[in-house]
């Protein structure tokens, strides 16, 4: 299982660092999806690179073992809604960081109305305010599953009508 006293990076930090085509576009998305610093950028990069290069090594393999895995792969990725049930290999080398992105808690909270923008998604989730079904979620990289995006709810309103008056 690992030892819980040495926990791992989840990231990769970018091989070259001062590239400033790349620094404005990771500065781009980071505006545009709320994220904290960087590190949660790069959190969904790794996540990203991790399915592509298990779809890559899928085009080694023949027969039976790559149509187990590559559909094993898709099932995978389907549940998230990150690509649809009848997908190939190819499709997921498609897939962008940006993919990887909406399919973010706090992403998803905002893109469902919940929230005004993006930073008080983050907000709400950070503050316990975000309930999947009857299970509170206070992580805003939280990826959404796609049978779950539907039971996310704001927990503000039943709150206040919980409270005592006073």
């Amino acid at each position: 299982m690992g030892d819980p006293k040495r926990p791992r990076k989840k990231y990769e930090t970018p091989r070259h660092p001062w590239r400033a085509d790349r620094l404005m576009e990771e500065l781009r998305l980071v505006g545009e999806y709320g994220l904290r610093n960087k590190r949660e950028l790069w959190r969904a990069q790794a996540i990203l690179r991790k399915y592509r290069k298990i779809a890559r090594s899928l085009f080694v393999l023949s027969g039976e073992e790559r149509a187990r895995k590559e559909s094993e792969l898709i099932r995978t990725l389907a549940k998230y809604g990150l690509v649809s049930e009848n997908a190939t290999a190819d499709d997921v080398l498609k897939l962008t960081v940006r993919d990887i992105l909406e399919r973010r808690l706090q992403t998803v909270v905002y893109r469902l109305g919940l929230a005004k923008t993006i930073y008080q998604a983050r907000q709400l989730v950070v503050h316990r305010h975000i309930a999947i079904g009857d299970q509170i979620v206070n992580a805003p990289g939280y990826l959404v599953k796609k049978d779950e995006e539907g039971k996310i709810r704001l927990l503000l309103k039943e709150r206040a009508q919980q409270a005592p008056a006073g």
